[in-house]
């Protein structure tokens, strides 16, 4: 999968994260995200390099099709492989726990839960952190569920540093995907990230990802 996000206004950013997962057996999951960004400073200069390379396992813990449920939890490793002094990266090792949650809901309705923590290996660098995200929507599909389909949806995103006089940051991001190919394999992603509070400190981001299922079929197949 392949997410760019591009940071509107003074300065700007833009992070292209390129990540790769892979299934081990019936329930686990390795996922491997390499991002590459680009930074501007107060000077309108340019910074571009390796960000912050991550390393994450999931695995499902409970399932059921006739709820239309999944359980799955797991872990992150974020590496500090990006220059800090270039705002590429934190500076620190962190590591993510968190729990996922998905349950489908009526006439193809969909919901997704986040919830998580991060701690940094030293906290005198950066600050532990929790964190949540939803995100509820539709999908209408073609052709009677076999052709394209399309998944409007709306993801509340919420963040906190477990320190004094940090508040917490909320984030609404309307968006929408759709299946490139007739697979479903192949899907195209596009929402705008929009803060709730602090506005006059973080700016609106544009997020548009690509997602290949490559075990289902070659990336043009059955466009």
């Amino acid at each position: 999968m392949l997410t760019t996000s591009i940071l509107a206004g003074h300065p700007q950013a833009i992070q292209n994260d390129f990540q790769y997962e892979h299934r081990i057996g019936r329930r686990g999951q390795y996922e491997v995200n390499v991002p590459f960004n680009l930074q501007q400073d107060g000077s309108r200069v340019w910074s571009r390099g390796l960000g912050d390379v991550n390393v994450a396992y999931k695995h499902t813990v409970f399932d059921s099709l006739r709820r239309g449920s999944i359980l799955s939890a797991g872990g992150e490793l974020i590496f500090p492989t990006g220059k800090e002094n270039e705002g590429l990266g934190g500076g620190v090792t962190s590591f993510e726990g968190f729990g996922l949650y998905g349950q489908a809901l009526p006439s193809d309705g969909f919901l997704h839960v986040q919830a998580g923590f991060e701690v940094p290996a030293d906290t005198n660098l950066a600050n532990k952190e929790i964190f949540w995200r939803t995100a509820i929507g539709k999908t209408w599909a073609q052709n009677g569920g076999s052709g394209r389909a399309w998944s409007p949806m709306l993801e509340v995103l919420g963040a906190k540093e477990l320190a004094r006089g940090h508040d917490a940051e909320w984030d609404l991001a309307p968006q929408m995907q759709v299946t490139l190919s007739g697979l479903q394999h192949v899907m195209l992603n596009a929402g705008l990230r929009v803060p709730v509070n602090q506005r006059n400190e973080r700016g609106n981001r544009v997020i548009v990802y690509l997602l290949w299922d490559w075990f289902d079929g070659g990336l043009f197949s059955n466009w």
